[in-house]
């Protein structure tokens, strides 16, 4: 990337979630490996948060003006599709936080953000790129990734790289 870190360059957030024991649900997890081996600015932070939803959570907390959001994401789609969500932030907003609970050996986004939520957390801007599974495997769990979602898992981490590029350019608008 070409000198991108500039002292007003907005705080981004990628995380990837998955639990690598469920077959496609360790997406996020792999994907997360690749874009560790890349150089990124000072305001860029990449984490595998796998399915450890409370660690989530008190990083959103920390105030991201973007959160990339790397995960499986089952939408009726061929296995391997990628996905570039952008959640409309009110409606994130509009999130009754009470009850919120994180399963501590489970991963819910949504929980998640509820319970930032109901922390006093503020959503800025969220982004999800997401790929559709083909399994998640039997019941007693199922190690790598299906081939089609493999074959997905480059191109994810270029899709991550692009919106980044784009935050700090000023290509992708961000709230006020």
């Amino acid at each position: 990337m070409t000198n991108m870190t500039n002292m007003t360059q907005p705080s981004i957030l990628i995380a990837c979630i998955g639990n690598i024991f469920l077959g496609d649900d360790g997406f996020g997890c792999e994907v997360a490996g690749r874009l560790a081996q890349r150089k990124w600015p000072d305001n860029v932070r990449v984490v595998d948060f796998g399915i450890r939803g409370f660690d989530l959570a008190y990083a959103l907390l920390d105030g991201y003006d973007v959160t990339i959001f790397v995960d499986a994401t089952p939408r009726g789609q061929e296995p391997g599709t990628l996905y570039t969500i952008e959640p409309e932030v009110d409606v994130i907003e509009s999130i009754d936080g009470q009850g919120a609970m994180v399963e501590t050996h489970g991963m819910d986004p949504m929980k998640v953000l509820t319970m930032v939520k109901s922390m006093g957390g503020q959503f800025k801007k969220i982004l999800l790129v997401g790929c559709e599974p083909a399994t998640f495997g039997p019941e007693e769990g199922q190690m790598g990734l299906s081939p089609p979602v493999e074959a997905a898992v480059e191109p994810a981490a270029a899709v991550v790289e692009s919106l980044v590029q784009k935050v700090c350019q000023g290509a992708l608008s961000l709230p006020a």
